[in-house]
């Protein structure tokens, strides 16, 4: 049976839980996603929370499903050439990498756009991609506090406490895929989702 994104191209850069909840969930609804990391170290991921020092990290498991992947470094100018061209068979390009990281690698949105004029290019940021907050750096705790999340929890006489459950990083991780598969369905404005505080933008060019 055919699924939604069935012929759709992902190219995943993400890491940690925000970036990658969003692209297993467009992997799940059918699209090839290709995430692509770091040789040597990959995702972080990968070595945090092992109940076995000879496999992946279970977080990196339970948020990594139906992807394929590859590691290349795009610091290079050979890794460029390749990552480069596979960007030019995408559709989506997803990043969630600290302000202006992208930028500096030479993979933001103005360099791809000129690989791919096509290319959704989604970004996800603990305080969107302008604004005054928007040159920090934004962790799980950081959102609760500033969304208000941390106001309600805790204990009588206590300070505050982040919940267990990652609400910022995975509430994003879900409201980003709508935005994505709403931006390739539609020709012209950019589309934006948030998840408490944290927000993802996708871009293209019209």
């Amino acid at each position: 049976m055919t699924q939604a994104l069935t012929g759709t191209r992902i190219l995943d850069l993400t890491h940690f839980q925000a970036g990658p909840s969003c692209t297993q969930t467009l992997g799940f609804l059918g699209a090839d996603v290709i995430k692509v990391e770091q040789p040597g170290t990959g995702d972080p991921t990968r070595h945090n929370n092992k109940d076995r020092e000879d496999t992946d990290g279970l977080s990196f498991l339970i948020l990594n499903a139906n992807k394929r992947g590859l590691t290349l470094n795009i610091k290079t100018e050979q890794g460029k050439e390749i990552f480069n061209a596979l960007v030019k068979t995408a559709d989506v390009l997803m990043e969630n990498f600290g302000p202006g990281t992208a930028e500096r690698l030479g993979v933001g949105y103005e360099a791809m756009r000129k690989v791919n004029p096509r290319l959704v290019y989604a970004s996800v940021k603990g305080f969107g991609t302008y604004g005054p907050n928007s040159g920090y750096k934004c962790f799980e705790p950081i959102a609760q506090a500033t969304g208000g999340a941390m106001s309600v929890t805790g204990l009588p006489d206590a300070a505050p406490l982040v919940t267990g459950a990652a609400i910022g990083d995975s509430g994003t991780g879900m409201q980003a895929p709508s935005a994505s598969w709403r931006r390739c369905c539609t020709a012209r404005s950019p589309a934006k989702a948030s998840g408490w505080r944290s927000r993802c933008r996708t871009r293209c060019s019209t």
